[in-house]
């Protein structure tokens, strides 16, 4: 299917050349002058090999198709992660390299799209917000509770964010899984 390559986002899967490419990132760069251009960072699927490439927002751009479905997280191990069909109850392992960075953010029983083409599972897709805990943090300073300065904060997952002051170990705050930054502080 050809598309346009401005309307390509993080995530899809494009076949140039006779292989398959999942992006990484795509931003459309506007210039004063000149062309708008698209530039698409991408790696291969066959190999890992990443590459960047400058496109016309019109050019043509040839879209795999791909089939989305919901799974399960089940476990890691040393092959990779295990995920399993909540219909069909099949499972499924996918590699270190299609998980990447997302492995952070993975929790048991969290449901994420999986992209397959022709059986092989192309990217993972996580929920847009996941609920961790804070288990290291600067203390509270009295009289800074109404600034609108963020301090450093480790999460349970490891990954490092900035919270607002009022926020102490042992809060539950939901992060947004793009960026790791702070949403809001968990309802539970």
């Amino acid at each position: 299917m050809r598309v346009i390559a401005s309307s390509i986002r993080k995530g899809n899967v494009i076949e140039q050349d006779g292989k398959l490419y999942v992006v990484v990132s795509a931003e459309n760069i506007h210039p004063g002058k000149g062309t708008p251009v698209s530039q698409i960072e991408m790696r291969r699927i066959s190999d890992g090999v990443k590459i960047s490439e400058r496109y016309k927002t019109t050019d043509q751009v040839e879209k795999a198709t791909i089939e989305e479905r919901n799974y399960t997280f089940l476990y890691e191990d040393g092959d990779g992660y295990h995920f399993m069909n909540p219909e069909t109850y099949d499972q499924v392992q996918v590699s270190k390299d299609v998980v990447g960075d997302s492995a952070a953010y993975l929790q048991p029983d969290m449901t994420v799209k999986l992209s397959t083409h022709d059986v092989n599972v192309v990217s993972l897709a996580l929920p847009q917000r996941v609920t961790l805990e804070v288990v290291e943090t600067e203390p509270v300073t009295k009289g800074q509770t109404a600034s609108s300065s963020y301090k450093p904060a480790v999460l349970s997952n490891g990954v490092r964010t900035t919270v607002p002051p009022h926020i102490a170990v042992g809060t539950r705050i939901v992060v947004m899984t793009e960026d790791g930054s702070y949403s809001e502080r968990a309802k539970d």
